[in-house]
């Protein structure tokens, strides 16, 4: 049974990420806690801006958090915009996986894409202080009720109830 996501493997990618000013929203679980909703998760999941500079930069601080990709890519191939919509078309591939031999139960995967206009909701995400020193940034609930729903899991089913019930209040 997979062990939920740890405060000390998240709080190390989140103070690597800021102090290497990547530009990215937690999305998935973490970001429908966020939005008031008690539940556990296994992983983390993040939304990065795939532009090159932002992506080598995400990757130097994922490393120097002790995580790494679980298929040999490097940041420039990753940064791709053709070798991505190859690992999509060719692999099926909607997250790149990573991993710490420091933090094995807390998993994390990178979206390869930007299911959203990541711009827009980088400026409208919903702050969060609780980790001393780090701001962290979850997008709108509209837009994680989209991607849930665009993912189609029946585990995401109760995600999907709470963010509409939450969005008709």
């Amino acid at each position: 049974m997979p062990e939920y996501v740890t405060v000390a493997a998240f709080e190390r990618v989140a103070r690597e990420l800021m102090a290497a000013n990547v530009r990215y929203l937690v999305v998935g679980g973490l970001a429908v806690q966020a939005h008031g909703f008690d539940r556990a998760t296994y992983d983390v999941d993040l939304v990065i801006q795939l532009a090159a500079g932002n992506v080598e930069n995400a990757f130097n601080a994922l490393d120097r958090a002790t995580y790494k990709p679980l298929v040999p890519i490097n940041s420039r191939q990753f940064s791709d915009p053709l070798t991505r919509a190859g690992l999509i078309r060719d692999k099926g591939m909607t997250v790149l996986n990573f991993w710490s031999e420091q933090f094995p139960a807390t998993r994390l995967d990178i979206f390869v894409t930007e299911p959203f206009d990541f711009d827009a909701e980088y400026e409208a995400a919903l702050l969060d202080h609780s980790l001393p020193g780090i701001t962290l940034r979850f997008p709108r609930a509209e837009t994680l009720l989209a991607m849930k729903r665009l993912a189609g899991r029946p585990k995401d089913q109760h995600d999907i109830l709470y963010l509409e019930s939450l969005l008709n209040r």
